[in-house]
C-alpha cells in the first residue's frame, strides 16, 4: 500500500487565516475599547466619595513646610509590613483591571514598587481608580515575588493619590518599550523599538529609564573614583580656562569663536594648562571638565565635546611611573564599579546585555611594534600598519582577547609622527616616543607620554609639527624658568563607560550629547 503524503496548508490559505486572526484581535481590543468607555461613564454618574483623597496638587509654591516625613522606595521591605507610608514618585506604567482595581510601577530613580488602588468603602473610589504623584498607602507584604519591580517582596496598598506634576499631550513613547533588551525582537501590534535619534530627540523622556538612571549613575561613579584615587595619590584639582588664544594640539581639529575684536579658540584639552601648573611646582594635577574637538566625525565613539578626566605629575626617574599610576587608578575604577555599583551594572545588563568587564591582576603591556606584529599574524598586510585604525583597533582587541582573556590592555612606544609635539621621543630610537594608549575592549580610552619639558627642543619640535612657537609663547615661557620633567594622560569620561557597559554608542554614555549633527537638546 502506497504512503500518503499530507500537504500542509498552502499560502494563500496561511495568508486568509492570518488575516482572520489579525480581523479577530482588531475586533477584541475595540470591544474592550468599548466597555472601558462604558464603565467610564457609569463611573462619572456615580457620586464620588473618595474626592478627598486624590487629584492635582495645586501648584508648588513652597506654601507651607509640615514637615511631614517622606520614605524612598530603596529602603522598603517585608519588615516595614502594615506601615503607612508617604511617597513621592514617578508613575512608570499603569495597568487597570476591570473598573474597580488599577497596578501602579512606581519609581524613584532605579528603583521600583508595585503599589495597587482597589475600590473601597469611603476610601477609593471608581473615579479615583481612574486618576492617576504623591501617593499615602500602607506596605504589605507580597505572597510571591513581584517579579516586575526591583523592590519585590512587598507592594502598596494606596489610600491617597496626588499628582504632582502632569503630562500634557502624549509621550513620544512609553518607558515600557524604552527599556526593553537591545536584543528583542520587534513585534508589530505589541511593541515598538524606540531609535536611538528618537530617544535623542526625546532626551528628558528616555533619561527616566532605569537604564539610564543606572547609567548616569555609574558615570557619577567612574568621576568619583578617579578623583579618590588621585587625592590619595597626593594630586591637586585644578580648574583651567577653555578660552585660549591658540589651538592645544593643531588647528584643523579647534573651534574658533569671536572674542571681542579677535578671535579665541574652545580647549582641545587642558594639556598646555596642566603642564604650566607643573612648571609651577604643583608637582601632581588633575582636571575634569569639559573638552571641545571639532572633528567632523560622525562616529559611534567620537562627540564634539565630551568630558576629559586629565592628570600631569612630575617624573623622578622614568615615565613609565606614570603609566603605572595610570593603571594603578583604571584597575581601582573597575574593582570599585565591580564591587560597589554591582546593582546598576545589572540594571544596564539587562538591556544592554555583555560579557563581564575583565582585567588582568598584572596588566598586559605591548610596544606598538608587538601590537603590529599581532595583526600581521593575524592576516593584516604590514603596510597599512604605520598606524592602527579603528577597524584594527577592535581587531588586536578581540585577538589579546582570545590570546590573554583581557578586555584591558596597554600599547607603549609609540611612532613619533603619530604623536603631538610636545611628546619626549625615546632617547635609543628618535622614531619613536615615550607614550602609551590604554585600551578597552579594543578601543582607546586614554592617551599619555613624557612630555618635552625643554624650551628649545620644544621649540624645535614644533616647528616640526608646522606649530609656530610665537603662537604659543606663553606656554614655552613656562619652560623657560625651568620645569621639572612629567608626563599625564587625557581619559574620555564618556568612552571609558560606554565600553565597560558595552553600550554600543557614545551618545548613550553622555548626557545631552554634542556631535557634529547635534546641538539640542
Amino acid at each position: 500500500m502506497p504512503d500518503i503524503v499530507e500537504e500542509g496548508p498552502t499560502k494563500s490559505a496561511l495568508k486568509k487565516k492570518a488575516k482572520e486572526e489579525e480581523k479577530a484581535l482588531k475586533k477584541a481590543e475595540k470591544a474592550a475599547k468599548a466597555k472601558q468607555a462604558e464603565q467610564a461613564r457609569e463611573a462619572a454618574g456615580e457620586p464620588d466619595y473618595a474626592v478627598a483623597h486624590y487629584g492635582k496638587l495645586p501648584l508648588h509654591q513652597s506654601q507651607s513646610r509640615p514637615n511631614r516625613k517622606r520614605t524612598d522606595i530603596a529602603t522598603l521591605s517585608a519588615t516595614n509590613d502594615s506601615e503607612h507610608i508617604l511617597i513621592r514618585a514617578r508613575i512608570q506604567t499603569s495597568r487597570l483591571q476591570g473598573n474597580k482595581m488599577v497596578f501602579l510601577n512606581l519609581r524613584q530613580r532605579t528603583d521600583t514598587i508595585q503599589a495597587m488602588l482597589a475600590v473601597s468603602d469611603k476610601q477609593v473610589s471608581k473615579q479615583m481608580v481612574k486618576a492617576s504623584s504623591l501617593v499615602h498607602g500602607t506596605v504589605v507584604k507580597s505572597p510571591e515575588s513581584i517579579k516586575s519591580c526591583s523592590i519585590d517582596d512587598v507592594e502598596i496598598h494606596v489610600n491617597e493619590l496626588w499628582l504632582v506634576a502632569g503630562v500634557e499631550g502624549r509621550l513620544p513613547f512609553s518607558l515600557e518599550d524604552a527599556s526593553r533588551s537591545e536584543t528583542a525582537p520587534e513585534v508589530e501590534g505589541q511593541f515598538s523599538k524606540v531609535l536611538l535619534d528618537t530617544r535623542l530627540n526625546n532626551r528628558i523622556v528616555d533619561l527616566r529609564t532605569q537604564t539610564n538612571q543606572a547609567i548616569f549613575k555609574l558615570q557619577h561613579a567612574i568621576g568619583d573614583l578617579f578623583r579618590d584615587y588621585l587625592n590619595n595619590n597626593g594630586f591637586t584639582e585644578i580648574h583651567s580656562p577653555k578660552l585660549q588664544g591658540a589651538a592645544t594640539e593643531s588647528g584643523a581639529s579647534v573651534f574658533k569663536v569671536g572674542y571681542f575684536k579677535g578671535n579665541a579658540f574652545l580647549a582641545q584639552s587642558p594639556q598646555l594648562a596642566k603642564q604650566m601648573a607643573i612648571a609651577a611646582d604643583f608637582e601632581r594635577v588633575y582636571e575634569i571638565g569639559p573638552v571641545f574637538r571639532a572633528e567632523d566625525s560622525n562616529t559611534h565613539r567620537h562627540l564634539t565635546e565630551f568630558i576629559g578626566l586629565d592628570l600631569e605629575m612630575t617624573i623622578e626617574e622614568h615615565y613609565h611611573e606614570v603609566k603605572e599610576l595610570l593603571d594603578g587608578m583604571f584597575k581601582t575604577i573597575f574593582q570599585g564599579l565591580k564591587e560597589k555599583y554591582a546593582k546598576e551594572i545589572a540594571v544596564v545588563g539587562k538591556q544592554f546585555e555583555a560579557e563581564e568587564f575583565k582585567w588582568r591582576e598584572e596588566t598586559l603591556t605591548l610596544t606598538f611594534r608587538e601590537a603590529v606584529d599581532l595583526l600581521v599574524e593575524d592576516g593584516v598586510d604590514r603596510e597599512i600598519l604605520d598606524d592602527i585604525n579603528t577597524e584594527n583597533e577592535k581587531r588586536l582587541g578581540r585577538l589579546v582577547k582570545a590570546k590573554y582573556d583581557t578586555d584591558y590592555f596597554i600599547i607603549d612606544k609609540f611612532p613619533l609622527e603619530l604623536r603631538p609635539f610636545y611628546t619626549m621621543p625615546d632617547p635609543n630610537d628618535p622614531t619613536l616616543t615615550n607614550s602609551y594608549d590604554f585600551f578597552m575592549r579594543g578601543e582607546e580610552i586614554l592617551s599619555g607620554a613624557q612630555r618635552i619639558h625643554d624650551p628649545e627642543f620644544l621649540c624645535q619640535q614644533m616647528l616640526a609639527k608646522g606649530v609656530d612657537p610665537e603662537s604659543m609663547k606663553g606656554y614655552i615661557d613656562g619652560f623657560r624658568v625651568g620645569c621639572p620633567p612629567h608626563g599625564g594622560g587625557g581619559i574620555g569620561l564618556e568612552r571609558v563607560l560606554m565600553l565597560f557597559l558595552k553600550l554600543n554608542n557614545i551618545r548613550r554614555a553622555s548626557l545631552f550629547p554634542r556631535d557634529p549633527k547635534r546641538l539640542e537638546p
